[in-house]
């Protein structure tokens, strides 16, 4: 059977490539891996979050018109260790949650912050069990 083996990177594009770049890095905590130019002109940068393996391609190509991020299209969902401690390191940085935190009664939830361009980041805290939780 012919699959594919594994999810390498997803791609967002953005009009402001050093603002989302910082906000990925200094909010988020994520790390730049390689940033280069493609053959077509787009300027590349790959970010990932330390325990993952799959990348984050935020690509700058104004040859393609603005970017218009629709309500509810995508998100990119990350696990943090605890959502209020995560809201006040937000605040720090001028930001806040864009929806939530919303916890369950097993210390699980979730919330939502907007990234530069209106792309959704999705936080999620994992329950207190070792149970898998679900949602």
């Amino acid at each position: 059977m012919t699959a594919v083996k594994k999810l390498l990177h997803t791609r967002y594009r953005v009009d402001d490539l050093e603002k989302t770049v910082t906000f990925y890095k200094d909010v988020l905590g994520l790390q730049e891996t390689r940033r280069h130019k493609s053959p077509r002109g787009s300027e590349l940068v790959f970010l990932k979050a330390e325990e993952s393996e799959e990348l984050i391609e935020i690509c700058h190509f104004p040859s393609s018109g603005m970017v218009r991020v629709q309500a509810d299209l995508t998100h990119l969902a990350f696990e943090v260790e605890n959502l209020e401690i995560f809201g006040r390191h937000l605040s720090a940085h001028g930001l806040a949650f864009s929806d939530g935190p919303h916890l369950r009664k097993d210390g699980g939830g979730f919330a939502f912050v907007d990234a530069p361009e209106g792309y959704e980041i999705e936080l999620i805290q994992r329950a207190h069990t070792t149970e898998p939780s679900r949602q």
